[in-house]
């Protein structure tokens, strides 16, 4: 297997603009209102992320989440991850490294740290028709792609390539697809946009067959932009836009209403 180079991503730039247009708006109502606060943002975050049903739909979708213990398993695992990812944004940290991709899976997946310690997988893996690489080549494309995800300025391209790249690779036996999930988001609300998530069924498809197709197409021609690896990017994209949006208008309603309280209270006691 070979990354796609990053220099052929073609995006449409007018929503990577609108998303950052909404995503100033939500910062100006918690900055400029008395009625909105910081506090705010945070919830939301951590209530679209706390909903973590279609996180398990996904998983299963590829078989992986067999029983009703296992699904609580992981909403566990991911609740542990989720809190430690937003002490880091807290301490100013980002995600880079590969070092902290490991503390992902200790978090998320700790039966498959117990199995292979702060490893990568040591067996063949396929994930539908897609092959994922070798064992032996798995170190250094995962060392090519934190290196080219750098080459990014862009901090939402940076995030779903990482995704989309890292989920190709499958560089570990379980878990690949929530730490990449919580990976990005963790690139995503540290730049102060939203997480992504999947919405509901139909997204869910989408999302599985999308990458299926891009990783299909990448394996013939991996040096070049085609129509599926681009869908994967504008879908991420549409996802990201819609929950900026949405998180605006929670926040919104949020202080509309903390000051009709305010008003009704003011009016009772006068």
């Amino acid at each position: 297997m070979q990354l796609f180079p990053v220099d052929i991503i073609e995006v449409n730039r007018a929503k990577l603009d609108h998303i950052d247009k909404v995503t100033k708006a939500i910062y100006r109502l918690i900055i400029y209102s008395r009625h909105h606060i910081d506090d705010d943002v945070l919830d939301a975050y951590l209530s679209s992320i706390h909903n973590l049903k279609q996180l398990l739909g996904i998983k299963n979708a590829q078989m992986e989440a067999q029983t009703d213990e296992e699904a609580s398993r992981y909403l566990e695992n991911l609740q542990a991850a989720l809190e430690f990812v937003v002490g880091e944004i807290k301490a100013n940290i980002n995600f880079e490294t590969e070092v902290q991709l490991f503390q992902l899976l200790r978090l998320i997946s700790p039966e498959t740290n117990l199995a292979h310690p702060n490893k990568y997988r040591q067996t063949l893996v396929q994930i539908g028709a897609h092959v994922c690489p070798d064992p032996l080549n798995v170190p250094g494309l995962m060392s090519d792609l934190f290196f080219n995800k750098d080459l990014i300025a862009n901090p939402i391209i940076k995030a779903i390539y990482l995704h989309h790249e890292m989920v190709r690779i499958h560089p570990f036996v379980d878990g690949n697809g929530r730490i990449t999930r919580i990976a990005k988001n963790w690139m995503l609300m540290f730049e102060l946009y939203p997480p992504i998530f999947v919405n509901d069924a139909v997204q869910k498809k989408e999302y599985i067959d999308t990458l299926a197709n891009s990783f299909r197409e990448l394996s013939k021609n991996p040096n070049t932009w085609n129509k599926h690896t681009e869908a994967f990017f504008d879908q991420e994209i549409d996802r990201l836009l819609a929950n900026a949006k949405y998180l605006y208008d929670s926040i919104n309603k949020i202080g509309i209403e903390r000051l009709k309280a305010i008003d009704y209270y003011a009016r009772a006691e006068s």
